[in-house]
């Protein structure tokens, strides 16, 4: 299973889409957008900036666990990591969005 954007319809009828990894485990996930349209223009987003690591902030969960956002240039969060085990771990998913993301295909599911 190659890596790819996944687009989604939510039960209340938004959409948001999820970047996963060549295992299907879930890397990235969006917020939710009214619009379709508006929800591939956060997949265009999450390829752009991607590549840069000065967009990334790297957090910690009140259960102490690793997480990372993802911010557009004007500093809106265009993604958002699972919670990982380790600080390593997390930081392999960035590396995974930095590299993979900006040239993955998106899978319309919605």
């Amino acid at each position: 299973m190659p890596r790819k954007f996944e687009l989604k319809r939510a039960t209340n009828g938004q959409f948001h889409f999820n970047f996963k990894a060549n295992n299907g485990q879930v890397i990235l996930s969006s917020e939710l957008y009214k619009a379709k349209a508006s929800a591939t223009n956060g997949i265009e987003s999450v390829q752009m900036n991607a590549p840069h690591d000065d967009r990334y902030n790297r957090l910690t969960s009140t259960k102490q666990e690793p997480y990372f956002v993802l911010k557009a240039a004007n500093g809106e969060i265009v993604g958002t990591s699972e919670m990982y085990s380790s600080i390593q771990a997390m930081e392999n998913g960035i590396s995974s969005v930095k590299t993979n993301a900006p040239g993955a295909p998106t899978e319309d599911l919605s």
